[in-house]
């Protein structure tokens, strides 16, 4: 269905964005169709830099995956930044879409969208029932507004556009910088490098307590496209493996996985977080056919893996 058609992925070149485009290309989408706008030539956070990129290539489909993302510390260094950067982005890369006619905007939220004490696991229905979690409340806020703007557009303009709403990613090729990478590869790092140091602890921010769910890339990416093909609605969908785990267990499992044996000591004067996260998934089976297929246990031997060849890098 998406062969024919003329494709932005915004942030193709990230860590999504890379497993997105080479299912595309599987999917028999030529890669002159698929443009991924440089940050170099085009900031989507000036609204010149947009309109000359739907001028430089006219698109059927957006799928808007750039965004400024990190893990709690940066999410507390600078709020500031990730609410005006992701809102501002998502907002007039939106709007030139509609001005340009474009046939379906795929836009991207983040389970941090959802309030702090959500039930678990979280439904679709509960979205707008809480605030978020204080820690990243301004970037899931700036995500959400996407779906208001989506919502919106459908209601005034008849604009198709569709909201997904994903748990956190993992997978080869995360961010691996520990000023602002997520739990899984900020894990593996520490353990890696605990193993190569012959250290015999590592530090971790919180109490362990706290409960995630995590969703390998590729499947992110398949997901992703499954909604581009067949899903048309207004309501968000969430993206996810439903299971979770405590940051405790997960850290032990890649404890043991890299080989690390020493001592995991829990810096509670950190936060949690939210204290606990996984996604009701049975919208998206429903509406596009989509279920995660890697295993945990696969997922992550494969990151430890990838970063184990790349670590040099970092």
């Amino acid at each position: 269905m998406l062969k024919n058609k003329r494709i932005i992925v915004t942030g193709g070149e990230g860590f999504l964005g890379q497993h997105l485009i080479k299912k595309l290309i599987e999917r028999c989408v030529p890669r002159e169709n698929i443009f991924i706008p440089k940050f170099e030539e085009y900031d989507l956070r000036k609204e010149k830099d947009i309109k000359i990129m739907f001028s430089d290539f006219k698109a059927d489909i957006v799928i808007h995956l750039a965004a400024k993302v990190g893990g709690i510390g940066l999410n507390r260094e600078k709020p500031g930044e990730l609410f005006y950067d992701n809102l501002i982005m998502g907002i007039q890369v939106m709007e030139q879409a509609r001005i340009n006619n474009v046939e379906k905007f795929v836009a991207l939220g983040t389970i941090c969208a959802y309030p702090k004490f959500t039930p678990v696991p979280f439904t679709e229905e509960n979205l707008w029932n809480g605030y978020p979690e204080e820690t990243n409340a301004p970037y899931g806020l700036a995500k959400k507004m996407l779906l208001v703007q989506s919502q919106a557009y459908k209601q005034q303009y008849g604009f198709n556009s569709i909201f997904l709403l994903p748990v956190n990613l993992y997978g080869p090729g995360d961010n691996f910088d520990p000023s602002s990478s997520h739990v899984i590869p900020a894990l593996i790092k520490k353990c890696v490098d605990a193993v190569e140091n012959n250290k015999d602890k590592i530090s971790v921010w919180g109490t362990g307590k706290a409960s995630r769910e995590f969703l390998y890339v590729e499947d992110a990416a398949e997901g992703i496209i499954l909604a581009t093909e067949k899903y048309n609605k207004s309501e968000p969908v969430n993206l996810g493996a439903g299971f979770e785990i405590t940051i405790k267990d997960l850290a032990e499992k890649i404890a043991k996985l890299t080989g690390f044996k020493g001592r995991i000591e829990w810096d509670i004067s950190k936060p949690d977080g939210q204290p606990r996260r996984m996604l009701d998934v049975s919208k998206a089976k429903k509406e596009f056919g989509f279920a995660a297929k890697t295993s945990f246990d696969e997922g992550l031997r494969k990151t430890i893996e990838w970063y184990n060849k790349n670590k040099n890098e970092f």
